[in-house]
């Protein structure tokens, strides 16, 4: 499954069941390209499609920017149409349809386009550097891959509004106070501490763990009755999976779960 480390999106195995995606344009503050955008689309279906992964994690290279966001080269040269893909959107990833859950592993400056990839992940650990920032309107544009109602809905109000009109930035222990951020790492190692969170993730059943992320994900957009009608229907899917069984039985036989990743 691993890429050449030349290529603008990498992919490649970090341990059984986790995968390691990174945006790989060091040079260019990791920027969104039409390559990188078409690079990350093609990589999310291959990681949707391979029942070896449960969990994958999200980071740049470098070390000091997770992205800047669009390539502002491309904007000027009228190529901003190509940062986006049909089906992801921006970055060919922000509007993805996907069912597995994403850890943003964010070491240093996640601006514009890249705080938008790090809020349209499900969860987001950040190095004690990292700063979160949409400072579009500073450029003559808008937050249009997501951040301005993405952010809204994950940090106060006020604040996000603030951030959003003044292009300010949001440091990371700010944004852990505020609940942008699962977990705050010392710098360089946000891709080791997204690498425990997803093991914790992946221990569990696959199946259920998809199901609950994508009623999670609605929990902003639907009534508590379109929730709670989508939840039933995914437990009656899960009832008739192997796992279903398997996870009860296991507790009581006092042994770890042999999960089969079959059904849904």
């Amino acid at each position: 499954m691993d890429q050449e480390n030349d290529s603008p999106v990498v992919l490649r195995t970090l341990s059984e069941r986790v995968a390691l995606v990174t945006i790989n344009r060091p040079k260019a503050r990791n920027a969104i390209n039409s390559e990188v955008a078409n690079l990350l689309e093609e990589v999310l279906k291959k990681t949707e499609c391979n029942p070896e992964i449960d969990v994958v994690i999200l980071t740049g290279s470098g070390g000091t920017v997770f992205s800047a966001g669009a390539d502002l080269k491309e904007v000027a040269a009228g190529r901003f149409s190509s940062l986006f893909t049909e089906c992801g959107g921006f970055a060919g990833f922000v509007h993805a349809k996907r069912r597995k859950p994403w850890i943003a592993a964010v070491d240093g400056l996640a601006l514009a386009g890249g705080c938008e990839i790090a809020l349209a992940c499900d969860l987001i650990v950040a190095s004690e550097s990292a700063e979160f920032g949409l400072p579009e309107v500073s450029r003559g544009l808008i937050a249009s891959a997501g951040g301005l109602y993405r952010l809204t809905r994950s940090l106060p109000k006020v604040l996000a509004i603030e951030l959003i009109l003044t292009a300010g930035r949001l440091p990371a222990a700010r944004a852990m106070a505020f609940g942008l951020v699962n977990r705050i790492t010392e710098d360089g190692c946000a891709v080791d501490a997204a690498h425990d969170l997803a093991l914790q993730i992946s221990v569990n059943a696959p199946l259920a763990v998809r199901e609950s992320l994508g009623i999670a994900r609605l929990s902003y957009d639907l009534s508590e009755e379109a929730l709670q009608k989508m939840s039933e229907e995914s437990q009656e899917r899960l009832m008739v999976t192997k796992d279903f069984t398997e996870g009860p039985k296991a507790f009581a036989e006092k042994r770890n779960p042999e999960w089969s990743r079959v059904g849904i």
